[in-house]
């Protein structure tokens, strides 16, 4: 029993050996799809020399697959960790935990990651296998999101910092002057935090695909006019100029609560980032089947290598150049959300020191005609 027992365990690891025309079938497809991987594959013999590299791996560290087969694998990627890691391969040592390089392209950034390749007895490697993957996304998202819990942390704990000191000086006050003075300001305070935290739940639904809208029949000015009406006040204490034009009346069916915190997203945005005695101007208009809102501020404008991420999701544009600015950095990935679940899009353009103009587009019911 126990010989039985031990033949079965030797015949379950060693290799299967398919017949040569199956083989011949199965190799041809199996190259194929790894010549056509947009995985990084390179393989090396027991002297770290190539044997194989697909497209991937050529176009991702630079260099022509034809000449490095046969060559050494630091003479086409010239890495020291890479090859410190291909020898541990070669001495049967996977490694698991990627290799973070730079591609050819220094805006890209891969992960690598070595396997031995084993020979027909299974126990010493006959080379090794190199996987390179493409992590730039996955990292520029892990650090935007760190940035973004950083920031978020610091937006929660200054209104409570404030409710607290001003509540603690109206306990500690003998009269009610210290009320009259700091409730208010207190309220106002506790008004922010509602609003983050609001944001903050309209992001979770809106990532995990329950943003419901309630579509209706209405007039877009209707929706952003009482909009503007409420930042009056805000646009007068800063001493901005806001002003709404509709330039013809537009239908459209959308979600109206929905669309009124776009607005108040991109008007929020834009007074901002004007300081006193600049302008903000909102229109409603339509060009061909869509219809237009559109927000112009004179404000700071935005870095240009700032300006293609700035509706993605956790991304803050660097404030060192105005910390004075508050917000949690979640209005403009709401924005570009409820837009896309209309079926419209959005789209940004700045000049730095000179402003920025937001415009989205919504398919359109049908325009009036004046008679």
């Amino acid at each position: 029993m126990r010989l039985r027992r031990s033949a079965e365990r030797a015949a379950a690891a060693a290799p299967v050996l398919l017949p040569a025309p199956v083989q011949s079938r199965f190799g041809d497809v199996f190259d194929r799809v790894v010549r056509a991987l947009p995985l990084g594959v390179i393989m090396v013999d027991r002297t770290a020399h190539v044997t194989f590299a697909n497209r991937a791996a050529s176009t991702i560290f630079g260099f022509d697959p034809s000449r490095a087969v046969g060559a050494h694998l630091l003479q086409s990627v010239p890495n020291v960790e890479l090859e410190r890691r291909v020898d541990e391969a070669l001495r049967g040592e996977a490694s698991l935990a990627p290799l973070i390089v730079a591609g050819r392209d220094a805006k890209r950034t891969y992960a690598v990651s070595t396997y031995p390749l084993p020979e027909g007895d299974g126990f010493s490697a006959a080379g090794a296998l190199i996987f390179a993957d493409d992590q730039t996304e996955a990292i520029a998202l892990a650090r935007a999101r760190n940035d973004f819990i950083s920031n978020v942390s610091h937006e929660l704990r200054t209104p409570l910092a404030s409710i607290k000191l001003m509540l603690e000086t109206v306990i500690e006050s003998p009269d009610d002057e210290a009320g009259d003075l700091f409730l208010p300001q207190a309220l106002t305070q506790i008004d922010r935090l509602a609003s983050l935290v609001g944001r903050l739940l309209e992001q979770a639904r809106a990532q995990s695909g329950q943003l419901q809208l309630n579509l209706r029949d209405v007039e877009l000015d209707s929706v952003v006019q009482p909009i503007l009406t409420s930042f009056e006040p805000q646009a007068a204490s800063k001493g901005v100029s806001l002003t709404f034009r509709a330039l013809r009346p537009v239908r459209v069916e959308v979600d109206p609560d929905r669309f009124a915190q776009v607005a108040v997203n991109l008007v929020d945005n834009a007074l901002r980032h004007t300081p006193s005695g600049g302008k903000v101007d909102v229109e409603v208009d339509a060009e061909g089947p869509q219809a237009i809102i559109r927000v112009r501020d004179t404000g700071i404008g935005i870095p240009y290598k700032d300006l293609p991420h700035i509706f993605e999701r956790f991304y803050v544009v660097d404030r060192s150049r105005a910390r004075d600015i508050s917000g949690a950095g979640l209005g403009l990935s709401i924005v570009k959300q409820i837009v896309d679940a209309h079926g419209g899009s959005v789209v940004a353009a700045s000049m730095l020191g000179r402003g920025t103009t937001f415009t989205v587009r919504v398919p359109m019911m049908h325009v009036k005609r004046e008679t």
